[in-house]
């Protein structure tokens, strides 16, 4: 097993008016690969904020994130938007399907700017709604579909190129407990038969319980990681 994302010395401030609001201060993490590891934290302590350093989103104020072999504080914006495309999928709360179109077609959104023919991204698409057990709602959309299910489409989409690291920020947040429990165990199998490494944001202990670690933030900083069970 190897660190997947090293970070060392991180900070993030973001300016208010006149004032400087750190986020995240001197944060040192290292995450192993096919690793699942639950952030938590209370609000406003920079949980998202790291998520967003580690997925490519946001960009340090000092420091250095290496993830998968790539110093992406060094990265250019063309460089990072390359870099996601290829290493990160992201699962949000809120789903961001777009509802004019089938299950199908959102999830074949990631393939659009990709060389791959119609054939192979329907290939791909079908093996990655399978995958989710959507096999027979693919050409639902969005307003036909339970919650449970529009996570599983938005799941499927960000795992339908293959990516290295899932970046899950409240993945259950909008759900109902049995339709979060399912939703977790599907990330648990992705991170289990895939070998995909998970991040996720939650303030949930239950769902914390269903990662390998849970990372604890507060004020900016790492007060902790522990492994499950623990």
């Amino acid at each position: 097993m190897s660190a997947i994302i090293a970070l060392r010395g991180v900070s993030k401030h973001y300016r208010r008016g006149n004032e400087d609001l750190a986020v995240l201060s001197d944060f040192d993490l290292d995450i192993e690969a096919r690793d699942f590891v639950a952030i938590m934290g209370p609000s406003g302590s920079g949980k998202t904020t790291l998520l967003n350093l580690i997925g490519g989103l946001d960009s340090p104020s000092s420091g250095q994130i290496v993830v998968v072999g790539k110093r992406l504080d060094e990265l250019s914006g063309s460089a990072l938007a390359h870099w996601r495309a290829r290493h990160v999928g992201f699962i949000f709360q809120f789903y961001n399907l777009m509802p004019a179109l089938t299950a199908e077609r959102n999830v074949e959104l990631p393939l659009l700017l990709t060389s791959l023919s119609t054939a192979d991204r329907r290939r791909r698409v079908a093996a990655a709604l399978e995958l989710v057990g959507l096999a027979d709602r693919a050409r639902h959309k969005p307003g036909e579909l339970s919650g449970g299910q529009q996570q599983r489409v938005a799941i499927a989409r960000a795992v339908i190129a293959d990516p290295t690291l899932l970046v899950c920020d409240e993945p259950t947040g909008d759900l109902d407990r049995h339709t979060a429990e399912e939703i977790l165990g599907l990330l648990q199998a992705l991170n289990r038969d895939q070998g995909k490494t998970i991040i996720m944001v939650t303030h949930d202990p239950k769902a914390a319980s269903y990662a390998s670690h849970q990372l604890h933030v507060d004020k900016g900083r790492l007060v902790r990681m522990d492994a499950a069970g623990a």
